[in-house]
């Protein structure tokens, strides 16, 4: 028995067919929809469309029709969902049903839109394609934050270093490191004190005698006045009047600069009683 397919093909089958269609013009789908003011008509063509979208995602699922195949139904299919779209706003234009807001949205569901490129779906095996199949791999979700409580629960006496010492290794390298410091302190003390032992016996040693000297008498003759300059090594100085020596003045260097800072720094009340009490020691 013969299948559907080759009946229609015979000649006999053809031949009715086209005494059915003498006569008769085939319409064709206007180019835009806005030149149909029929709403009937409207009607048919979406749903002609739809027919269409259909044939060809059921062919898109096959992925042995290769690449450029591929590509080239899934722009079809974007295309007739595009044109869809516009007969659709028509229908509502001529008073039909809004099948934009109330329609079935099966074939729109089929496809997949790539994230950030709204409107270009891809359907069946255009998903798996080269370049396309990326697109749709999601990125790894960013580790979740810590809240301030879950911080909190790893700070401890450890987090402090109160417990450095219990490995065992830090106690001894602290000893040893102790142990060094203080033979370097000790070592520095010496030099410094010996230095300054060393400085204070030469600054004895040259420690000159008072630069004041006093004479009472003046030889008369010449010749004892240069025996005089002969053993001194020089012109000596002669005092006619009381000259104190170098540790009264220096006793008395100290008092002054002891006054002037009791009157920088002290009331007038306790300079009052400090001279109160020189008065009555007899300084």
């Amino acid at each position: 028995m013969a299948r559907n397919a080759e009946k229609a093909m015979t000649a006999l089958a053809r031949f009715r067919q086209a005494q059915l269609e003498e006569g008769k013009v085939k319409e064709r789908r206007p180019f835009l929809a806005s030149e149909c003011a029929e709403l009937p008509k409207a009607e048919k063509w979406r749903r002609q469309i739809i027919s269409e979208i259909s044939k060809k995602v059921a062919q898109i699922q096959n992925a042995g029709l290769g690449e450029f195949r591929i590509r080239d139904l899934n722009d079809e299919i974007n295309k007739l969902l595009r044109e869809k779209g516009h007969w659709e706003y028509r229908i509502r234009e001529l008073g039909g049903p809004d099948y934009m807001r109330f329609g079935p949205r099966m074939l729109d569901h089929e496809g997949k839109e790539v994230p950030g490129n709204r409107g270009y779906k891809y359907f069946g095996a255009a998903r798996d394609l080269p370049g396309v199949r990326e697109l749709f791999e999601k990125e790894p979700a960013p580790a979740p934050r810590k809240t301030r409580g879950e911080l909190m629960k790893d700070v401890d006496a450890e987090y402090y270093g109160y417990r450095d010492e219990d490995d065992g290794v830090l106690l001894p390298l602290e000893a040893q490191y102790e142990k060094q410091a203080v033979l370097d302190a000790v070592e520095k003390w010496r030099t410094e004190r010996e230095s300054r032992l060393s400085g204070e016996k030469q600054q004895e040693e040259e420690e000159e005698e008072s630069i004041y000297t006093t004479f009472t008498e003046e030889p008369d003759d010449e010749e004892s006045r240069e025996e005089q300059e002969g053993e001194e090594g020089g012109f000596a100085f002669i005092a006619h009047v009381p000259v104190p020596s170098q540790r009264e003045v220096e006793e008395a260097l100290v008092r002054r600069k002891k006054m002037e800072l009791l009157q920088r720094y002290a009331s007038e009340t306790l300079q009052a009683q400090s001279q109160e009490a020189r008065t009555l020691l007899g300084l």
